[in-house]
């Protein structure tokens, strides 16, 4: 269960939207949620990955060693 509160401009295009297509509010919620997570994960991860790179904790390696080790050379 989850219980979000929105500005009332946002509350009412979502209002307004299901409405007009028969469908939820939740509906929509959900849709947005399911749509842009993957997006926010990885922008978490490639967060954390920057801030382990400067710190030392982990290394980098270039493009064209990872071609080379892999036969994805021209």
């Amino acid at each position: 269960m989850l219980a979000i509160r929105l500005p009332v401009d946002i509350e009412n295009r979502l209002e307004a939207l299901a409405k007009a297509t028969g469908r939820s509010k939740t509906f929509y919620a959900r849709e947005a949620i399911l749509e842009h997570l993957d997006d926010l994960e990885d922008l978490y991860l490639a967060e954390q990955r920057l801030i382990d790179i400067r710190a030392g904790k982990t290394q980098t390696i270039p493009l064209e060693e990872m071609m080379k080790r892999y036969g994805l050379e021209d």
